[in-house]
């Protein structure tokens, strides 16, 4: 169709069946700053193409292979929307694969993000992305695109829903998990800065349960309002872990702990016949979830299966070697704590607690 004979009415047509193109061009111009601000070598982002753009021999890989994680914020992404805490959903969700790349061994190299809507409202779009050009920033990774969708009566109004996509590289002799993890081994917790972004469903239920607004004081810590007590952005373990595994062959395994807990997780990055036994009284749960348990009427196993409990992600290391990695842990910023050790076993448990009350 040749674009003089395109009339006014046919672009307006389409805004009147909810979908306005001209506000989807404005927040691609108005978040080009933040998807330059994440540029790191083998992409300098700018918005806009039909595909993003980034040159794997501009890094320092010799012999790389490709990692790719996809992920999303869950239901807290209900009670993100709902206080206003856009930008934590961004970040949240840079969070989510990000730390699903790292346990492999791999460096994060670049991010693509889906925002989906009923209707686009740009400053609350300019917002999540401003978080997720903050996550990749922490992470190290670079926003080389995105898209953003408005789909009128798919989703309510005032709802919006992302997705992201993460792509990093680990060198092939580096990768995770390691092929000799053996009984002996040691396991270091490195602590949450929170729910994180699992468990939500059943958090959002508790919260009903108790009559509770999010402008409420948190029962479990009534100087902040509960708001600001659950929905803490997802702790990024990127760098930290990154500049360990790059200093030494100490690590043989990482699991993230997310969905499924500590049960689900960690057995994950295990071989068959060793078990994780861990030491409950390792480390102390946050208030958080000692509310959640109390308040939700929960068995510690389910707690165990459904949020992490104050533990980010578990490290498999050489046994050795465990007190100066976690040395190197706490000069890095990161609280960590000696959790158990993998033992000989078999069977359908592979995670053994040791002191937890049932």
């Amino acid at each position: 169709m040749r674009q003089d004979t395109l009339e006014p009415s046919v672009t307006s047509r389409y805004r009147e069946a909810g979908v306005d193109i001209d506000a989807g061009d404005a927040l691609v111009r108005a978040i080009a700053p933040l998807a330059r601000s994440t540029a790191r070598p083998g992409a300098s982002p700018e918005l806009g193409g039909f595909g993003g753009l980034f040159d794997l021999a501009q890094t320092r890989f010799r012999d790389p292979i490709l990692v790719a994680a996809t992920d999303g914020v869950g239901t807290k992404l209900q009670l993100l929307a709902q206080s206003g805490r856009h930008r934590v959903a961004g970040i949240d969700l840079v969070a989510m694969c990000v730390n699903d790349l790292v346990v492999q061994g791999a460096e994060p190299l670049f991010f693509l993000d889906y925002y989906a809507s009923a209707k686009l409202v740009p400053e609350q779009a300019k917002e999540v992305i401003a978080g997720i050009a903050e996550g990749c920033c922490e992470a190290g990774c670079a926003l080389i695109g995105g898209e953003s969708a408005e789909m009128p009566d798919h989703y309510r109004p005032g709802d919006y829903d992302l997705a992201g996509f993460a792509v990093g590289a680990v060198e092939r002799a580096w990768r995770l998990p390691r092929s000799d993890i053996a009984a002996g081994d040691v396991l270091l917790g490195l602590t949450s800065s929170g729910i994180h972004a699992n468990g939500f469903s059943l958090v959002r239920k508790i919260v009903r349960e108790q009559h509770l607004d999010l402008a409420d004081p948190a029962p479990f810590a009534p100087e902040q309002s509960l708001a600001d007590a659950l929905l803490i952005p997802t702790r990024i373990y990127v760098r930290s872990l990154l500049r360990l595994l790059g200093r030494s062959d100490v690590v043989k395994a990482i699991a993230h702990i997310t969905g499924g807990g500590l049960i689900d997780n960690l057995p994950r990055v295990l071989p068959e016949g060793v078990v994780a036994r861990i030491d409950a009284d390792a480390w102390r749960a946050p208030p958080v979830f000692t509310w959640l348990y109390e308040a939700g009427r929960l068995r510690p196993e389910e707690m165990l299966r459904t949020f992490n409990c104050g533990i980010g992600m578990v490290l498999v290391v050489v046994a050795e070697y465990a007190d100066a990695a976690l040395d190197y842990l706490s000069e890095q910023g990161q609280t960590a704590c000696y959790l158990g050790e993998l033992i000989p076993g078999d069977g359908p448990s592979r995670v053994r607690v040791d002191g937890m009350d049932d």
